[in-house]
């Protein structure tokens, strides 16, 4: 087996038992680890009662997506992981489609899966992240057609509510950033492997029915636009040289405003500001600067063709 799924629970009793099942009735039935954060809702016996094959690492209060995931992957032995959100519903060939997708492609770091959403399952709800000047990460195809995005492609990063990861790399880049807790996370991780040379992809094939939201509650609350905001500023701080930072600062600056008004007028405005504060914070103390990406000299063209496509995603954020 070359495979491992990891999947984070917390408090998922809704959807975990239907994600487990999914996968075991898959045509690739790979090893899984549950990892789970502190859950006070019944899962952690459910696993342990009805998936006795899957291996349990828990965790005694909740640690972020972050940590969780990290210990899954340090645990798995295999040659690559997989991790999935605990509130997905997988097609019976995700796991193969994923497996042959990363396998096929020497340079790949990930590859997305096609998320469609549960309730809505014509529509598209990530088809791999792109991230763009403005400074904002945004869900390629969210809310379209699901017929639209039928063609492999590459992606500025996978979501990791479903990708694949080829495991030996974490070493070289890093793991998933613990500063995060959650958000962002996944963009981050790309963001790092594409500054090292290496490439994230999208791979429709593999089909997953995403219920979204399953643990934060909502698509717009308080904890997740304070920690997004708050990582979308630290994002920018760890993976952008002066230089580059310099240089979108401008577009950056609207970024900011054009967000800031958007919540302001959902109520969460004071929320997204004090997101912002904390990301300057958070980028310039010690535990921040900790995890700066260093600048190499060998690494300059990956940055150049890094910043022609945030140049790109903007204009698509835009256009579609």
């Amino acid at each position: 087996m070359e495979v491992t799924v990891i999947i984070p629970n917390y408090n998922g009793i809704q959807y975990l038992g239907d994600c487990l099942a999914s996968i075991y009735q898959g045509t690739m039935v790979p090893e899984i680890i549950v990892v789970d954060n502190g859950s006070l809702d019944g899962s952690v016996e459910l696993v342990e009662r009805d998936y006795p094959q899957c291996e349990l690492i828990r965790f005694q209060k909740n640690t972020g997506f972050c940590r969780a995931v990290n210990e899954g992957i340090k645990r798995a032995k295999t040659e690559f992981v997989l991790l999935l959100n605990n509130d997905i519903r997988v097609d019976k060939d995700f796991v193969h489609s994923l497996h042959a997708a990363i396998k096929s492609r020497k340079r790949a770091f990930s590859v997305a899966a096609k998320m469609l959403s549960m309730q809505e399952p014509e529509v598209i709800d990530a088809a791999g992240d792109l991230y763009c000047a403005l400074g904002w990460a945004f869900s390629l195809g969210k809310g379209k057609r699901k017929e639209r995005y039928d063609k492999s492609s590459e992606v500025f990063a996978a979501c990791a509510g479903a990708a694949i990861y080829r495991r030996k790399i974490f070493e070289t880049i890093g793991y998933f950033d613990e500063n995060h807790f959650a958000y962002l996370e996944d963009v981050d991780i790309g963001y790092r492997a594409r500054i090292w040379g290496y490439h994230n992809y999208y791979e429709p094939a593999a089909l997953v029915y995403h219920a979204g939201s399953a643990v934060s509650g909502s698509r717009y609350n308080d904890f997740k636009v304070r920690l997004a905001s708050r990582n979308s500023i630290y994002l920018i701080g760890k993976n952008m040289p002066l230089w580059q930072i310099i240089l979108n600062l401008p577009l950056l600056i609207v970024g900011i405003l054009i967000k800031a008004l958007f919540f302001a007028k959902k109520g969460m405005g004071k929320t997204y500001i004090c997101g912002i504060g904390e990301g300057i914070r958070l980028s310039v103390s010690r535990k921040g600067r900790q995890q700066k990406v260093p600048v190499c000299l060998n690494h300059m063209t990956n940055y150049f063709r890094i910043q022609a496509e945030l140049w790109l995603n903007t204009i698509r954020r835009f256009t579609g």
